[in-house]
C-alpha cells in the first residue's frame, strides 16, 4: 500500500526543508518538498530528491551491530546482537574510566542530523553523567560566525528571510545561495522582479547567483573584514554614516573606526584584490538604497579572520542605520528566534566541576601525539565523519589507527570513519524517528514522526543512549525519557512563540511560525539586541573576555605556498552525508583561472596532484575563470573512494584556530598544483 507522509529534511543546512515522502511496504521511494513549511514552498534540492531513498536502503546502510574482527581501517567485521555491543562498550569504557579517569573518554560529535533530538539530547545526558570530556564541536563550522553574532548582538534573532523580497538591494556575502541557501533565491528573484532590486555578492568564486548579480567582488580568501572596514571607512568619508541611530543604539563606534580608517579604498584594494571602483560602487549603493539587506553565509568564517570578518559585515547596517522595518537589515541569527532551552534538554549540570573541554579540530594531534593528560582512549562517534571532514585528515586517521584507543562507530552508513571502529551501532534515519526542528536560516518550527519502521536493527540515537545509561546504572528518571517527553523539553512551552502548543504535540503538516508580539521579527522594532549593554556592540565586552578580541582586526596570514584552496558546498554535496552512495564515486575537479593554470604548463581535463606539507589529493582539473587568480576550488565531501590514493581535500587543510570559537580555517589552505605523474605514466 503506497501513502504519502510528512517529514523534514534534517542535513546540516539552514533551510530546514518540508517533505512530502512516498512510502511503499515499509520502504522510503519518492521523497518530494511540500508546502507545511511556508519558506521552503514545496522546493526540494536535487540531491535529497535524489539520494534520500537510497539513503535509507542502500546497499550501504548499516543495519545490525557489528564488531571489528580484522585491522583498523580494514573493514573487517562480524554481527553481534545490541547486547554484546552495549556490554563491550560498557566494559571497555569501564577499563578506560578504571585506569584514566572518565575524561579519558570523548563523545566526537557534530551536526549530522539536526533535529534536536538525535544532535543533543539523551547523549549529552549520558556523556554528562558519565564526566567524559567535552567537546567544542561549533569549532568545526558555524561557531565562528555564532559568536561573532553573539559578540554583537546578542541572543535577538535577526530578520525572517522572507523580508529579503521587499528589499531594494540584497548582499549575499558569503553565502553560496545556490547550493547552500537554496530558498533565499526565490525571495531574491521576487524583489528582482518586483522592485528591480539590485544584488551584490562577495564570494572569490563565480557562484550561480553571482552570474546573475549587478556586482560581484571576487575577493581573495581571509580579507573580508578589509573589504567591510573599507565600506566603513567610505561610509564615514560620504556621509552615509546615521548618526543618530549610532548614538541611540551602537556601542564601540569609535575603536571600531579607528581600526576602519587603517584601511581605505585603495590599500582595501590592493589586499582584497579587487579595483578601487568596484569598492566604491558597492559602499554608494548600500549607502544610497533605503531597504538593503545583507545576508551572511558560513563561508567567510573559515579563515584566520573568520571572527572579525563576520563582525564587520554585521556592523554595516548599524553603521548605516538600516534597520526597524520590513526588508532592510541582517538575514542572521534565525537559531535565536526558537525558544529553545538547552540547559533541560542536555542536562548541563549533570558535569563534574573542572571537566576540561577539547576542540574538535585537535582530536587527531591530541590521538597521535598524546599531549593531554589523561590521555583519549575511548572516542564515541556519532553524528559525525571525522576522517572526511576534519581538517589535517592523514593526521586524525593516523590517531583512529591505534590500536589502544577504543572507537564506538554510531551511523547510518558505513562511512570512512567507521572502519576503523572497534564497534558499530546502526543509527536510524530521520525516517525511522521522531525530533523537533528547529533552523538556523528561517523561523518556523517543525515536528517529524517515523515514516517507516527502522530498517534492520537499527535504532535512534536517544534509544541507544538509554540503553546505555541503563548499562552504566544511571537510573534518574532523565534517562528514561521518552522521545515525546524530550521534545517537551527541547522548548519552553510557554514562552508567546509556542501559542500554547508542546513541542511534542506541533502538528506534523505545517509549521510554526516564530512571531514577537503577533508579529515577525524585525530588528529594532520587536526585537533588540540581546546584548550586555543592550545595543550593538562593535566593542564587545563578551568577546573581549571570551577570547581577548573586543574589536574586529585584520591578520594577514603568511603563506609558504602560493595557491589558496577553498572548499564550498555544491549541487551533489553540502555535506559528506551523501558520500558514500553509487552516485558520488566521481572525483570532485580542481577548478583553477587559466592564468595560473597556464604558468603551471597546465591543461582542462588533465589529473594534478596538489600538495602541501600535510598531504596531497589526485584531481582532475577544470580550467575556468570562475574562480579568480591565486584561488582554486574543489567541493567539499568526497569520500576516499573517489581518491586513487586515499587523500582528498580535507588532508590540505590546516588544524589552526581562528580569531573566535577556536574555530577551523579551511580557506586558509596553501597549496601548489603539478602535472600528477601517476596519471600521465598510465596516459602513456
Amino acid at each position: 500500500m503506497t501513502t504519502e507522509l510528512p517529514s523534514v529534511c534534517p542535513l546540516d543546512c539552514p533551510d530546514t526543508c518540508s517533505l512530502s515522502v512516498t512510502v511503499d511496504d515499509d520502504r522510503v521511494v519518492k521523497v518530494r518538498g511540500s508546502d507545511a513549511n511556508p519558506f521552503t514552498r514545496g522546493v526540494l534540492c536535487n540531491k535529497v530528491a535524489r539520494y534520500f531513498p537510497d539513503f535509507a536502503h542502500g546497499e550501504n546502510r548499516v543495519r545490525y551491530p557489528r564488531k571489528r574482527v580484522g585491522a583498523k581501517g580494514e573493514g573487517a567485521f562480524e554481527r553481534i546482537t545490541w547486547d554484546e555491543a552495549i556490554d563491550i562498550v560498557h566494559d571497555r569504557f569501564r577499563a578506560a574510566i578504571d585506569r584514566y579517569g572518565p575524561e579519558a573518554i570523548m563523545p566526537l560529535n557534530y551536526a549530522g542530523p539536526h533535529g534536536m533530538l538525535m544532535y543533543a539530547s539523551m547523549d549529552l545526558r549520558f556523556f554528562h553523567k558519565l564526566g567524559a570530556s567535552l567537546v567544542n564541536r561549533r569549532a568545526l563550522c558555524g561557531g565562528i560566525k555564532a559568536e561573532a553574532y553573539a559578540g554583537t548582538y546578542g541572543d535577538a534573532p535577526g530578520m525572517r528571510p522572507e523580508q529579503v523580497a521587499n528589499a531594494d538591494l540584497i548582499v549575499a556575502w558569503g553565502n553560496n545561495v545556490t547550493f547552500s541557501n537554496l530558498h533565499l533565491m526565490p525571495q531574491i528573484n521576487e524583489a528582482r522582479r518586483g522592485r528591480g532590486a539590485k544584488v551584490v555578492v562577495v564570494d572569490p568564486r563565480r557562484v550561480k547567483v553571482a552570474e546573475q548579480a549587478d556586482l560581484h567582488l571576487a575577493l581573495r580568501p581571509g580579507t573580508d573584514v578589509v573589504l567591510a572596514f573599507a565600506v566603513a571607512n567610505e561610509l564615514e568619508r560620504t556621509g552615509g554614516l546615521d548618526r543618530d541611530f549610532i548614538s541611540a543604539h551602537v556601542k564601540g563606534f569609535e575603536p571600531f573606526m579607528e581600526r576602519a580608517r587603517r584601511f581605505p579604498v585603495e590599500k582595501a584594494a590592493d589586499i582584497c584584490g579587487l579595483p578601487a571602483a568596484d569598492i566604491r560602487r558597492f559602499a554608494d549603493l548600500y549607502r544610497d538604497t533605503d531597504r538593503a539587506i545583507i545576508s551572511i553565509g558560513n563561508g567567510l568564517e573559515r579563515n584566520r579572520n573568520g571572527g572579525s570578518g563576520v563582525r564587520a559585515v554585521l556592523a554595516l547596517p548599524a553603521l548605516a542605520g538600516k534597520f526597524g522595518r520590513r526588508g532592510t537589515g541582517l538575514v542572521a541569527g534565525a537559531g535565536n528566534a526558537f525558544p529553545k532551552t538547552p540547559a533541560r534538554l542536555g542536562r548541563p549540570d549533570l558535569v563534574p566541576e573542572g571537566t576540561r573541554t577539547i576542540n574538535i579540530l585537535d582530536v587527531g594531534r591530541h590521538l597521535t601525539a598524546e599531549d593531554i593528560d589523561p590521555p583519549l582512549k575511548a572516542l564515541f562517534v556519532y553524528n559525525h565523519n571525522p576522517v572526511i571532514v576534519h581538517p589535517d585528515q592523514n593526521l586524525i586517521r593516523r590517531g583512529f589507527e591505534r590500536e589502544d584507543v577504543f572507537i564506538v562507530g554510531c551511523d547510518v552508513a558505513m562511512t570512512d570513519s567507521l572502519m576503523y571502529a572497534d564497534v558499530i551501532l546502526p543509527a536510524c534515519t530521520h525516517f525511522e524517528y521522531a525530533d523537533l526542528y528547529p533552523a538556523y536560516g528561517h523561523h518556523h518550527l517543525q515536528r517529524a514522526e517515523p515514516v517507516i519502521p527502522p530498517v534492520g536493527d537499527s535504532l535512534p540515537n536517544t534509544e541507544i543512549f538509554r540503553r546505555l545509561a541503563e548499562r552504566f546504572g544511571f537510573d534518574d528518571p532523565i534517562f528514561r525519557a521518552s522521545d515525546a517527553e524530550l521534545m517537551d523539553d527541547a522548548v519552553d512551552g510557554s514562552d508567546p512563540r509556542m501559542k500554547g502548543i508542546k513541542g511534542s504535540e506541533l502538528p506534523l503538516a505545517t509549521a510554526l511560525p516564530m512571531e514577537f508580539g503577533g508579529e515577525e521579527a524585525i530588528p529594532f522594532h520587536n526585537v533588540f539586541p540581546g546584548t550586555p549593554s543592550g545595543k550593538v556592540e562593535l566593542d564587545s565586552a563578551y568577546l573581549a573576555e571570551a577570547y581577548d578580541e573586543p574589536v574586529a582586526s585584520y591578520r594577514p596570514l603568511r603563506a609558504t605556498h602560493p595557491l589558496v584552496l577553498i572548499t564550498p558546498s555544491s549541487d551533489k554535496r553540502i555535506t559528506s552525508t551523501f558520500g558514500g552512495l553509487r552516485w558520488s564515486d566521481e572525483t570532485p575537479p580542481l577548478e583553477m583561472h587559466p592564468d595560473d593554470a597556464a604558468a603551471r604548463g597546465l591543461r582542462d581535463g588533465q589529473w594534478v596532484r596538489v600538495w602541501n606539507e600535510r598531504g596531497e589529493a589526485h584531481l582532475p582539473l577544470a580550467v575556468t575563470d570562475e574562480v579568480r587568480p591565486g584561488v582554486c576550488c574543489s567541493e567539499k565531501g568526497a569520500w576516499l573512494r573517489t581518491s586513487d590514493n586515499m587523500q582528498t581535500v580535507s588532508a590540505l587543510a590546516p588544524a589552526t584556530h581562528a580569531d573566535l570559537c577556536e574555530g577551523a580555517c579551511f580557506n586558509d589552505t596553501r597549496v601548489e598544483v603539478a602535472p600528477c605523474e601517476v596519471f600521465a605514466k598510465a596516459a602513456e
